[in-house]
């Protein structure tokens, strides 16, 4: 290089003038491959599609729901899954192609079936989706229902009567009715059957009602099962006292249950000591809870008093006719009718929680009046 001469400029072309680097005038991104940048592009509009996709499905749930719970009459509010992606798919081509509904506490005759689940497919929209939905119409649908053990409770006992599971599709009914004043023990075994297509029924078998610390009743026609017992109480006080005593033992239908021979009541009759020696053995007291006093107290009815038992209770219990208690204790119900269309029972289990039905339908209506769907028939 020249040194520079005092007084003498460098000519204008002998070098160029510096400058520092401009870093604002690129785009940093202008770096990016455009690949990249389409990928992130596709990736926002795809975001962008799923939660428009999402948010029409949560609408359409909603209006269905609003749909079912109309069609039911009203009552808690369904809960509807609508299952497959995407789902604006589906609306274009007005059909569904899986649901999933439960509906909790629906009416059925005098009880409430606790929930309902059922899964739809191939399902018709009646109406425009997602903002005008009308009804629905599914082709086929499958799913249960449930009578709680906890709503029977509730609904049939009224906190008195307790339904439980016992196995082999039996039902345990236990609590107390109050009769004459007084608190019957109940205990009850009840069978459920299929009853055609629609509806269960109901068989209640070995009713028993036991008053603590007299007897114990238990209605029918079964001489073997039926009639009335004293317990081991009323037994003994009987026993205990010789008016008592006689009273039953003068009484042929008695002695004769007893198993006794004739001469020796005749003789307990005539003697104290035999009486005493006669009632106060363990065999007298163990025939005496044997014998059935049903028609004995309906013929005397005097003898209640005398081995302490009123007789307005004996009364209205013998007016309980099995039919009348059965009813009372019956858990038959028949499947609300929520929809046209045929719905039918595959089969019913007792399980632990309560009583469980399958169910299976085809051609269900809701909501409002069918009218072909794009694509449909006119």
């Amino acid at each position: 290089m020249i040194p520079a001469t005092p007084g003498i400029r460098p000519h204008e072309g002998d070098e160029e003038e510096w400058t520092p680097p401009n870093h604002r005038g690129r785009s940093r991104l202008a770096a990016v491959p455009v690949v990249f940048k389409l990928a992130v592009a596709v990736v926002v509009c795809g975001m962008l599609l799923v939660l428009c996709d999402r948010v029409s499905v949560a609408y359409a749930e909603d209006k269905a729901a609003e749909r079912i719970q109309q069609s039911l009459g009203g009552g808690a509010r369904p809960e509807v899954d609508i299952k497959g992606f995407p789902f604006l798919t589906q609306v274009l081509r007005q059909r569904i192609d899986r649901a999933d509904v439960t509906v909790p506490d629906v009416a059925a005759d005098k009880v409430s079936i606790a929930e309902v689940h059922a899964t739809a497919e191939d399902i018709r929209i009646v109406g425009d989706l997602p903002t005008a939905v009308e009804g629905a119409v599914v082709d086929r649908m499958d799913g249960d229902v449930l009578l709680s053990f906890d709503d029977l409770n509730r609904e049939l006992g009224a906190s008195r009567v307790r339904f439980t599971e016992t196995g082999s599709g039996g039902i345990g009914i236990s609590g107390s009715l109050p009769v004459a004043g007084r608190d019957v023990s109940l205990r009850a075994q009840a069978y459920i059957r299929q009853d055609g297509d629609r509806a269960v029924s109901t068989t209640v078998e070995d009713m028993r009602l036991d008053v603590p610390g007299l007897f114990t009743y238990r209605p029918g026609k079964d001489p073997e099962r039926s009639g009335l017992r004293l317990h081991a109480e009323a037994a003994e006080r009987i026993s205990r006292e010789a008016a008592r005593a006689k009273a039953l033992l003068e009484l042929p239908a008695v002695a004769e249950r007893l198993g006794i021979p004739r001469a020796q009541i005749e003789r307990a009759l005539r003697s104290e000591a035999a009486l005493s020696e006669l009632t106060g053995s363990p065999r007298f007291l163990k025939q005496l809870m044997k014998v059935n006093l049903v028609d004995v107290v309906i013929d005397h009815p005097w003898l209640l008093e005398k081995a302490g038992i009123d007789p307005k209770l004996i009364g209205t219990l013998l007016k309980l006719k099995p039919p009348q208690l059965s009813e009372s204790l019956s858990l038959s119900f028949e499947l609300p009718k929520a929809a046209s269309g045929d719905i039918r029972l595959r089969g019913i289990a007792v399980e632990p929680e309560g009583i469980r039905a399958d169910l299976t339908g085809s051609g269900l209506t809701f909501g409002g009046k069918q009218r072909p769907g794009k694509g449909d028939a006119r």
